[in-house]
């Protein structure tokens, strides 16, 4: 015998309307009651018809996610926690993994239009060429996440870029480093922008100017970073420690020094961006700027339901926290002559690989 909302109401000793209404999501209710109505339909088996409740919502129940890249960590794990927190609010989470291919995030963002996802969280990697903006402020329902849109009439969720990048150089500063070179991702990107900003405001605060030959920009991607690192190293004063703007660059430059016959940290101290999973157990253990991609997950999945839901319509922007994260590719600066190309070594360079995790010290 098939069970109906009539029994659960029965069940939970409520009416059939306030069944009706919790199980679509159109009414709040005291937590007692709420409880009964779950614990009852839970009981009995009760299965609400999925089409029917979507119809009656005028929703799809069904949320969408574009990143350019689904591989890349950072973006894996805030597609983790969005489905997560998409799930404890009844919806379904669609990943859409753009391959950081403007028309394809395009199309994805279409599915607004099409009724197949009620919003989407964007994820986009690249600077905007006037196309994004114009479908974005169309559709609408859309929240940027860690990267901007510029002009787009939307809800913004970013880490507080500038603040990490100050804490890591200032922290290699802290350690005796004058000379002090940077990993950038691409020219455009807030990250870049905001976090290059960080990085010059550490190094001015402790009287240091800017060396532009220190700068080095390339997409974020691990196997642009090794030649990054490398065009750093030889030039013929090279920098005693390295800021890289994202943990996947700093996996990069790992593997350049390696190749180079270069030690971390005794002969360059190296610190990353992200605090991807696995980066204490990295040779060494790396030092870097945790942000929360579980923050990101919930925080982003709440801004676009009070989108969607008309409960808030402003474009606002939001951050979220970052720490420094002290592991064990940092020290004080040799004084030695660093760059040694890996053909004049005489020797293999050194290899590494996973490590026993290291003590960690973490600062706000």
């Amino acid at each position: 015998m098939k069970i109906t909302i009539r029994d659960v109401a029965r069940a939970a000793g409520v009416s059939v309307t306030s069944v009706s209404r919790h199980l679509n999501g159109r009414i709040s209710l005291p937590d007692s009651t709420a409880l009964k109505i779950e614990q009852a339909a839970a009981h009995l088996g009760y299965r609400p018809n999925a089409i029917a409740r979507r119809l009656t919502r005028g929703s799809s129940e069904t949320l969408g996610l574009i990143t350019s890249d689904i591989a890349y960590p950072l973006f894996a794990a805030i597609a983790s926690a969005s489905e997560a927190e998409a799930a404890r609010h009844g919806y379904n989470l669609l990943m859409l993994n753009s391959r950081n291919l403007v028309d394809h995030e395009l199309a994805f963002l279409a599915r607004i239009e099409d009724h197949q996802v009620d919003g989407i969280l964007l994820l986009t990697n690249h600077s905007d060429d006037g196309r994004l903006v114009k479908c974005i402020n169309r559709t609408g329902g859309v929240v940027l996440l860690d990267e901007d849109v510029p002009g787009a009439r939307a809800p913004r969720l970013f880490a507080r870029n500038a603040d990490g990048a100050r804490m890591a150089t200032s922290h290699l500063i802290e350690k005796g480093h004058r000379r002090i070179g940077a990993i950038a991702g691409p020219h455009g990107l807030l990250s870049t922008t905001e976090r290059l900003s960080g990085y010059a405001e550490a190094l001015e605060a402790a009287g240091m100017a800017v060396d532009n030959r220190l700068v080095v920009h390339c997409d974020y991607d691990e196997n642009q970073a090794v030649g990054a690192f490398k065009e750093l190293f030889e030039q013929p004063d090279p920098p005693t420690a390295v800021f890289t703007c994202g943990d996947m660059l700093a996996l990069g430059a790992m593997r350049a020094a390696r190749g180079m016959g270069l030690r971390i940290p005794e002969d360059v101290s190296l610190i990353g961006f992200d605090d991807i999973s696995n980066a204490d157990l990295l040779s060494p253990a790396l030092t870097t700027v945790r942000q929360s991609p579980a923050e990101f997950g919930r925080r982003g999945v709440a801004m676009l339901l009070d989108l969607i839901t008309g409960r808030k319509t402003e474009a606002v922007t939001e951050r979220i926290g970052v720490e420094l994260v002290v592991r064990a590719s940092v020290a004080p600066p040799s004084g030695r002559r660093l760059w040694r190309s890996a053909s004049n070594t005489g020797s293999e360079p050194p290899t590494g690989g996973l490590a026993p995790a290291r003590e960690e010290v973490t600062e706000n």
